[in-house]
């Protein structure tokens, strides 16, 4: 291939390129992405380009947790980039400041032992229906509005600058970098050429993702809501237990529930009975003193320990004496 891509000063063509592997990130063209760079072969690289045209191809591994992988370990599809920046750190890291511009593809590894080099093509994306790219790239700005109001981890600003975005494979690109997809998800949209197809891959994974941040966003008010009703359920019993004591409820420091609970044992009850009134202690107990329920309860069991559980009166079984009190 002899196109040609030009960014920062540098025109990026097919041809030989360090390879610098990725662990769980991928770089589309367009982005300017800050990385750290730990890897001694990783490193090597970047100051090898730092010393020609800084440009180095960028290329997702498929398993993050591999140190050292090997040219099956590594995504073909990548992205060409510009090293802007190279910071050496303390710990012996590297920061760098790198800027993609082209889909590139890797033909073959050159088995290079320092770090990993191959030869790369440049992918052109096909030509289509500007009309119909149009009407998507509208829909994906709408949704994208959506997504990011829903996802709290994007800035808002983000929005404002994807909506100026002419170019509709960079408004693509932009869109799948703040996507919060799985890495392969995301290596795919790298890997698709036509500017239709993955305006449409965003859309789908963003409305999927919408559909998923609603229902959480719903169960994140109605757990709040439950929350703050069993905060100030909890404050008002506790306003009231401080009120009642600065009151001196109670000579010998005893609540409520206690001295019920004292009457109960006390009294004469039936087995039925006492069941019953323990069970409405226990739930006079859990609720708020002030609430309408609460005073029921306590109405209820002054009522039933005010009857005159196990008192029998004597009666006379006179007949004569009950036929003179019916006379009178």
């Amino acid at each position: 291939m002899s196109e040609l891509t030009h960014t920062g000063g540098v025109e990026a063509v097919d041809g030989r390129y360090a390879v610098l592997p990725l662990r769980d990130i991928v770089v589309f063209p367009h982005m300017i992405v800050p990385l750290f760079v730990g890897r001694e072969k990783s490193i090597r690289a970047l100051e090898d380009v730092m010393g020609g045209d800084k440009q180095i191809l960028l290329a997702t591994q498929k398993d993050a947790s591999v140190d050292d992988p090997g040219p099956d370990g590594i995504y073909d599809v990548g992205t060409l980039a510009t090293v802007l920046q190279l910071l050496k750190l303390p710990d012996g890291t590297v920061k760098v400041l790198v800027e993609g511009s082209a889909r590139a593809r890797v033909i073959a590894f050159t088995g290079r032992e320092d770090f990993h080099e191959a030869d790369i093509e440049l992918l052109d994306e096909p030509e289509e229906e500007q009309i119909e790219l149009e009407a998507l790239a509208r829909s994906v700005v709408a949704d994208f509005e959506n997504y990011v109001k829903l996802n709290k981890k994007i800035s808002p600003e983000v929005v404002g600058a994807a909506s100026q975005i002419e170019d509709f494979s960079k408004l693509a690109d932009t869109v799948a970098s703040h996507l919060a997809i799985k890495i392969n998800e995301k290596q795919e949209m790298l890997g698709t050429l036509s500017i239709r197809q993955r305006l449409e891959k965003a859309m789908g994974y963003m409305e999927a993702e919408i559909s998923v941040l609603q229902v959480e966003k719903r169960i994140r008010s109605r757990v709040k809501r439950q929350m703050e009703k069993t905060q100030r359920e909890y404050y008002l019993n506790e306003q009231m237990k401080a009120i009642q004591k600065e009151l001196g409820e109670g000579e010998d420091g005893r609540d409520e529930a206690s001295e019920l609970e004292e009457r109960i044992n006390k009294a004469k009850l039936s087995k039925e009975a006492r069941e019953k009134a323990q069970a409405e202690l226990k739930k006079l107990r859990a609720m708020s003193p002030m609430s309408a329920e609460a005073t029921v309860v306590r109405n209820y069991l002054d009522t039933l320990l005010s009857l005159p559980w196990g008192k029998k009166s004597k009666v006379k079984k006179d007949l004569n004496y009950a036929q003179k009190v019916l006379d009178d």
